[in-house]
């Protein structure tokens, strides 16, 4: 008698059932069937976030500090060693620690900490030492620091603090100045820690951040206050202030080649050796931005100021005695006052032209409202603006009592020159196209001529009320003629969103509808309100170029399309 078959195991699939039912098994097993690996703990987590954002910013406030200290203190030791070869004396260790302080004192003073050396009082920044630590932090957080709010947090915290130590141990910034540390730390270190963080593989977009803050300012206002125009405007003030940053960068070139005799005889002069000649370098590379942003004042017309008395402009050259630095005579002299030089502001309008050009390159002219137009050159001129006010108020300063108080330039007046000539250039370009389109169809003569003739008003069902005047109720006329010229944003009897009277908008668009006849193209975003004035079809944020794969909806109908395949229609 032959035992039974055994079961074959090829007759079994993946995933068959071979044991007891699933219902019968025990939970235990069950359990350990899903059993997901262990998270970190969330504070152990936190706290490296904080550590490494602590230590990226402790690193890159050594290193800064470091590039300054050590060629003063090198070259103090090889000029004591050239001039006596007597053996060490007590002195010197005093002789030392003073080069560190005054060496400190600098770094600190690029941190916008005035420094303070026998009752003298020096408030003059150095740029390139601030532009030295905002990189070296940079570079520190991008390389070592998490991504994370945390790390950012203790990165400028420890920046302030290790910069308030600073001015402590250095004594060069007694009194009320010495507050100024922990404020300038924790900008510089917030500043560079960011970018820093923001420029990692891992770290969100700033396009993606900035949505993020929108959406957040949306839900808490109501109303979108960044609107898409605005943001292509602030583009196109990026564009000018590069502009005019390179036209600085070429104009201190050309003084520089112009000025060289000059520089080489003060070089002479001081006979500084080869490690004076270190410091000599690194001193004028921390001026350069200062020189730069002076050059800029110079192109915009008002020009700047070293020393009291003196005035640097494109119209006129009044000099007098300068401190011994080879790069001020890179400054222009009186020959570069000429007929010629006084049509160079004419180049910052050149950039506003530029800009004009670069937005509007970037619109649909077909849909642009004359808001949308306010928005973009507000963008335009605030960006620039800012940017010489920021600049020149930071460049400015004094480097001692008398005659040297005074060196810079006028921030305010540089910046509102700048922004004026800005604002004439790109008026001139978008003002133009905008009146082209409306000339070519005409659109404002319509708008008016319906708006005169209307004998009475529509409400928002359109049903005429022959008993009410046009000129009555909430709003009135005006409110009916702004709504019918495109300025969306102005409220509507009906209160529906739909310009009153049901006629075309400004750029030909039927009122309350898109250019396809959708009548959420332009209220989706907040229906039901008066109108959304913030946000535009425009402007296509994500890709301002038409896709040559896409047929326009804009435009004119095929021939094989009839009216009443089109959407909308």
């Amino acid at each position: 008698m032959s035992a039974p078959p055994r079961p074959s195991t090829a007759s079994r699939t993946s995933g068959a059932r071979t044991t007891r039912p699933a219902g019968n098994r025990p939970t235990a097993r069950r359990g350990r069937l899903v059993e997901e690996p262990p998270t970190p703990e969330p504070r152990s987590l936190a706290l490296a976030h904080m550590v490494s954002g602590a230590l990226a910013a402790a690193q890159a406030l050594v290193l800064s500090l470091a590039v300054v200290v050590l060629p003063a203190v090198v070259a103090y030791l090889v000029g004591n060693a050239t001039l006596t070869s007597a053996p060490e004396t007590p002195d010197d260790g005093v002789q030392v620690r003073s080069a560190i302080d005054v060496a400190t004192g600098l770094w600190l003073l690029g941190h916008g900490v005035p420094l303070t050396t026998d009752a003298v009082t020096v408030t003059l920044a150095p740029l390139g030492i601030a532009a030295l630590a905002l990189f070296a932090t940079y570079a520190s957080a991008k390389r070592f620091a998490a991504t994370s709010a945390r790390a950012w947090v203790a990165g400028a915290v420890t920046y302030g603090v290790g910069t308030t130590g600073v001015a402590l141990l250095a004594g060069s910034a007694p009194g009320w100045s010495l507050a100024l540390a922990p404020l300038a730390g924790l900008l510089m270190g917030g500043l560079g820690t960011g970018l820093g963080i923001l420029a990692r593989p891992d770290a969100p977009m700033p396009a993606e951040i900035g949505e993020r803050v929108e959406a957040l300012a949306r839900r808490l206002t109501g109303v979108d206050l960044v609107p898409a125009t605005l943001r292509l405007g602030v583009r196109g003030g990026a564009v000018v202030v590069a502009f005019l940053t390179g036209g600085a960068a070429l104009l201190v070139a050309a003084w520089a080649l112009a000025g060289r005799a000059t520089s080489s005889d003060i070089v002479t002069a001081l006979e500084p050796g080869w490690t004076g000649g270190v410091v000599f370098a690194v001193a004028q590379l921390a001026l350069l931005p200062n020189l730069l942003l002076w050059a800029l004042a110079w192109i915009a017309g008002p020009g700047f100021a070293v020393g009291e008395g003196t005035s640097f402009t494109p119209f006129g050259t009044a000099s007098g005695p300068l401190p011994a630095v080879p790069l001020l005579g890179a400054l222009p002299g009186e020959d570069w006052a000429n007929p010629v030089s006084a049509w160079v502001p004419l180049l910052v309008v050149a950039c506003g032209v530029a800009a004009g050009v670069f937005v509007w390159r970037r619109l649909e002219p077909s849909l642009v409202r004359w808001s949308d137009v306010g928005w973009v050159l507000g963008g335009i001129v605030v960006v620039p603006g800012l940017f010489v006010l920021l600049g020149q108020w930071a460049a400015a300063g004094a480097v001692g009592p008398g005659r040297l108080s005074q060196i810079g330039a006028d921030p305010l007046v540089c910046a509102g020159l700048v922004a004026a000539e800005v604002a004439g250039g790109a008026a001139a370009v978008l003002l133009g196209a905008k009146l082209d389109v409306v000339a070519r169809r005409g659109e404002i003569g319509d708008d008016l001529v319906a708006w005169l003739r209307r004998p009475a008003s529509v409400d928002g069902e359109g049903n005429r009320d022959e008993g009410r005047d046009r000129d009555e109720g909430p709003g009135g006329a005006a409110r009916d003629l702004a709504s019918e010229l495109g300025f969306a944003g102005s409220p509507d009897p009906g209160g529906d969103g739909v310009p009153a009277g049901g006629g075309p908008d400004s750029d030909g668009v039927p009122a309350g509808g898109g250019p396809d006849g959708d009548p959420g193209a332009r209220g989706a975003e907040n229906p039901g309100s008066s109108g959304d004035w913030a946000r535009t079809d425009a402007y296509a944020v994500s890709d301002p170029e038409p896709d040559p794969d896409v047929r326009p909806v804009t435009g004119p109908a095929d021939d094989d399309e009839t009216p009443e395949a089109r959407p909308g229609t």
